[in-house]
């Protein structure tokens, strides 16, 4: 398969092509919570996507490899918070294998159905879970949202070529 005039040399689908596709493409950056067995579990997501109006519902992937994994998996109920851009330290705690996530440095706060909920963030919902969809090594969770808030002051936190940044003017 060739590419169309102008638009450069094709290459076959592989994880490298992907990765280099989705470099360019900027993502807004959210942190998902859930209650895990042994306490608060978390990871920054940039595939947050609104799925429907009505009822109200949004999706995320997750990998099955992740340390969160065993508790989206099993877990009824996540937290899903939308970063603002002062928040790059926050996102990468929750990005980072190993780190200690819910630690002194992290404000949050139990909220309704044990979902931890972070402090300070744009905005924040909870949500019910209603379908884990399989996708090769991660699934697509879609999940009802119940309640949130979307006062938080700020501009949204964006993910762009491998680094996170804000907004240009």
């Amino acid at each position: 398969m060739t590419a169309p005039s102008g638009l450069g040399t094709a290459r076959p689908a592989s994880p490298d092509l992907l990765r280099s596709v989705f470099r360019r493409h900027a993502a807004g950056v959210a942190v998902i919570t859930a209650r895990g067995a042994s306490g608060p579990v978390g990871f920054t997501a940039t595939s947050l996507a609104s799925v429907s109006a009505d009822p109200p519902m949004l999706s995320f992937g997750i990998g099955t490899a992740s340390s969160s994994w065993p508790a989206i998996a099993t877990g009824d109920h996540v937290g899903v918070h939308v970063l603002a851009e002062d928040q790059e330290d926050l996102a990468a705690t929750f990005a980072r294998s190993g780190a200690d996530r819910f630690g002194t440095d992290t404000a949050w706060s139990e909220g309704p159905e044990g979902v931890p909920l972070l402090d300070g963030v744009l905005a924040w919902t909870v949500c019910k879970v209603v379908a884990r969809v399989p996708a090769a090594d991660h699934r697509i969770v879609i999940a009802e949202v119940l309640l949130g808030d979307s006062g938080g002051q700020g501009r949204p936190l964006l993910y762009h070529q491998g680094r996170f940044n804000g907004l240009r003017d």
